[in-house]
């Protein structure tokens, strides 16, 4: 089933096999190759990266924010508690919502489904409002639509509010 997962880091994380600590992009770069990894997982396309201010603005520094688009053989459930793994192998703590962190792996998309009462809740709730989310998924998805509305990604994006982003050139990293 297909599968759309947004990444991003505003924090260094750590190197889950040196322990070395990495920069928010090395970090994010890292984390699609352990998706890679994931048993379960096949990942077909990974969208530039994206330098964005936190949403909701906090004076948090910015994120580095990107989409992996891929299949999955995993339940919903399997899959998020493997991205929660994956997420703490990277060092993210998870303390107060909208906190700053080495990872954030987010199911945003699997296979259309729409789950509103059971975690995960899919599409992922707060996707359509974020432009990081949006503006990366259109680089290597550009015909998706929201599960449930049937939104395009173009009205989803026409609706935001003004958001600080822009893509990162590939060789900055």
């Amino acid at each position: 089933m297909r599968v759309v997962i947004a990444i991003g880091a505003n924090l260094a994380g750590y190197d889950p096999v040196d322990g070395k600590a990495l920069p928010p992009a090395a970090t994010c770069d890292a984390a699609v190759e352990a998706l890679r990894d994931l048993a379960g997982l096949s990942v077909d396309a990974v969208s530039p990266w994206y330098e964005s201010e936190p949403v909701p603005p906090s004076g948090q520094p910015p994120y580095i924010n990107g989409v992996v688009v891929g299949k999955s053989s995993l339940s919903p459930e399997g899959l998020l508690e493997a991205l929660h793994g994956i997420e703490a192998a990277f060092g993210r703590v998870r303390s107060v919502a909208n906190a700053a962190r080495t990872l954030d792996l987010d199911l945003i998309d699997m296979g259309a489904l729409v789950r509103a009462d059971v975690a995960p809740l899919l599409p992922h709730p707060r996707a359509g409002e974020r432009a990081f989310v949006l503006l990366p998924l259109r680089d290597v998805l550009p015909d998706w639509r929201e599960p449930g509305t049937g939104r395009t990604l173009q009205s989803l994006l026409d609706a935001l509010p003004p958001q600080v982003i822009r893509k990162l050139e590939p060789e900055r990293f």
